[in-house]
């Protein structure tokens, strides 16, 4: 099966690094230990608009978690939660009759593993969710924790449901960010900043439903663990995620909007309605898979600018030099040798 191409902003690599960072612990010895276990140049954290492959990411964040001995990176204040302790607590949820049993089951572990957050089950009106509350109030803890934590426990339920568990709205008790487009590509649904409380909304009916999740399933979870809770990722069901495939398919073909439309049984203007809806378009997906595949070869072989150029669909090398530059700041040649450099630059 084709697995999907995706990359990670820098900004959330600076993200798993920010932990250790406020601690002090982040010398430069550790920072080049953590970045070559994950064949990430240092280089790349000071151009802004770079981004890494999601295997690179999801090594970095393995590589941070194990150095610190503590699967929230550093950033809890009182104890750190030991290697382990989102097993017991996927363990401790999944033979739970129902969702809402399975929430209060992850509450109650999540509380004994750690002192900074409480996970609250939450409703409101026709929805239910849960809520992050962190103690010392509002700003206590980084905006990075945050969205790290509300991506891990909504996967986990997600994963816990079926797959079926469609968010409506996402809290983040914290302004609008610099990076909130790329928010808007993590998260689905309405996004909400600036609230009382970071908090995940679903329909409540969806926590009276059953968990059917057995053993086999348990162990397939953990082992995909962590790219399946902290790493890139779309809703494969979305509109958005079936037209990345198609083009991904296709390459190096490129189908334009109609023939995407048609590959996936729907007119143009009802494919365009889905992916208003999920906040793009369909030039959007084709410039970010074109920029994430241009990633990936550029980083991972030795292919040439005009090989790479033709594969992306580009008419020529100049306009794939020029769009690279557009996606990531750097002339997509001096991005490869920036990559590839194995030492902070003097």
């Amino acid at each position: 099966m084709l697995q999907p191409v995706f990359t990670a902003p820098i900004f959330a690599v600076h993200g798993l690094l920010d932990g250790a960072r406020g601690k002090g612990l982040a010398t430069q010895e550790w920072l080049k230990g953590v970045l070559g276990r994950a064949g990430i140049s240092e280089s790349l954290l000071e151009l802004k608009d770079s981004r890494v492959t999601v295997e690179q990411f999801n090594a970095l964040f393995i590589a941070v978690k194990d150095s610190l001995n503590d699967e929230c990176l550093g950033y809890l204040h009182e104890r750190p939660m030991r290697p382990g302790s989102f097993a017991l607590m996927v363990r401790s949820a999944f033979t739970a009759h129902s969702l809402s049993c399975a929430l209060r089951r992850l509450s109650e572990s999540f509380a004994l593993l750690q002192d900074d957050v409480t996970l609250v089950p939450v409703t409101e009106g026709a929805l239910g969710g849960f809520a992050l509350e962190m103690r010392g109030g509002p700003g206590a803890h980084a905006e990075f924790l945050h969205a790290h934590l509300l991506r891990v426990f909504w996967r986990l339920l997600l994963w816990l449901h079926g797959g079926r568990l469609v968010p409506q709205r996402f809290d983040f008790n914290f302004a609008l960010p610099l990076h909130a487009m790329s928010y808007g590509r993590i998260f689905s649904g309405s996004l909400c900043f600036g609230q009382p409380r970071t908090a995940a909304w679903f329909d409540a009916d969806a926590f009276k439903l059953p968990v059917r999740r057995d053993r086999d399933a348990l162990q397939s979870f953990l082992r995909a663990t962590p790219g399946n809770v902290v790493g890139p990722h779309l809703n494969e069901r979305s509109a958005s995620a079936r037209v990345r495939m198609v083009l991904q398919l296709a390459n190096p073909e490129w189908p334009d909007l109609p023939v995407t439309a048609q590959r996936l049984h729907m007119s143009v203007s009802a494919l365009q309605r889905h992916l208003a809806t999920e906040g793009t378009s369909f030039q959007a997906l084709k410039d970010q898979l074109r920029r994430d595949m241009g990633i990936v070869r550029l980083t991972s072989s030795e292919a040439s600018l005009i090989a790479i150029a033709a594969d992306l669909g580009f008419t020529d090398s100049t306009a794939f030099q020029r769009a690279f530059k557009v996606w990531t700041g750097s002339a997509p040649g001096a991005y490869r040798a920036r990559s590839r450099s194995p030492q902070h630059p003097t």
